[in-house]
């Protein structure tokens, strides 16, 4: 009944902090809308996303002259449905940014872990290797691995997750630095307790909030990367569709056919915001400082 009753509580604090937040109440909506407009695409959009139309190439906006209510965001080269186009592609950006997220995060607590409990040899060589990485942006190393590998949508989650991890070793790290030497941890080893059940049920329940924050905003940095790398070519390939695709496909119509760019563009701005507001309320409510 105690644990119940303060599960109870810190929902009802973390409500309280929701409602108190105007832009934690926007990205939670956005980012629900977002999931949900992925996991229903095939009822959602009015025409299947590779499906090419020669008759009604650049076709604008339902609004514009020469648009109608079959296309309402109008249509690209190909006489493909933008709307349609966009909704689909929310699952591959979805997918890409949360997956190759999950992959750097499994990575990067796992060596902060490790290396802050043991230190030594482990430590040094991981920050060292760590350092490297950050001496090269993320994006040409991803660029130099897909160059080397080749393009799908498989191997660019794997690049991006190998090539993130970096950030969640740094901070697991810091964290586990400091909390090893407090006086629960410092029990737990004066009885023997396996270093194995130290770090995963004393320190890793601990680093976890730090994790969870970080994770969710970098969601966004890697849908606008995943973005980025399919408008270069070296990302989605057709017949898959997703929000960088769409943007390459509509930038040398940026003159004449507007809208072929700047939706998916609008597409992308909205999600990384609202990820980016819901990672700050998730920093709010996982941050013990703000119970009131």
């Amino acid at each position: 009944m105690h644990g119940t009753a303060k599960k109870n509580s810190k929902m009802k604090r973390w409500m309280k902090l929701l409602f108190r937040s105007k832009t934690g109440t926007v990205g939670l909506f956005i980012v629900v809308s977002i999931v949900l407009i992925a996991i229903l695409a095939p009822w959602l959009a009015p025409h299947e996303p590779q499906t090419i139309d020669p008759v009604n190439t650049h076709k604008p906006p339902m609004w514009m002259e020469g648009g109608d209510r079959s296309n309402i965001l109008g249509t690209d080269n190909l006489g493909r449905d933008i709307l349609s186009r966009i909704i689909y592609g929310s699952q591959v950006s979805l997918l890409v940014g949360i997956s190759s997220v999950v992959l750097a995060g499994v990575i990067g607590v796992l060596v902060g872990l490790f290396t802050g409990y043991f230190g030594g040899f482990l430590d040094t060589f991981f920050m060292r290797l760590a350092d490297s990485f950050l001496a090269i942006p993320n994006i040409l190393l991803a660029l130099v691995m897909l160059g080397v590998f080749g393009p799908g949508l498989l191997t660019l989650i794997l690049v991006l997750g190998v090539t993130n991890w970096v950030q969640y070793a740094r901070i697991i790290r810091s964290e586990v630095l400091s909390i090893k030497e407090r006086d629960f941890i410092r029990a737990a080893k004066s009885i023997g307790v396996k270093h194995r059940h130290i770090i995963f049920s004393h320190l890793y329940p601990n680093v976890i909030s730090s994790f969870i924050v970080v994770a969710t905003l970098s969601v966004a940095s890697t849908i606008i990367l995943e973005s980025s790398l399919s408008f270069l070519g070296l990302g989605i390939q057709p017949p898959q569709v997703s929000w960088g695709t769409i943007l390459s496909d509509g930038r040398d119509y940026l003159a004449t056919s507007w809208w072929l760019a700047t939706f998916p563009g609008l597409a992308i701005t909205i999600s990384v915001l609202g990820i980016i507001f819901l990672g700050d309320w998730l920093r709010d409510i996982l941050d013990p400082r703000t119970v009131k």
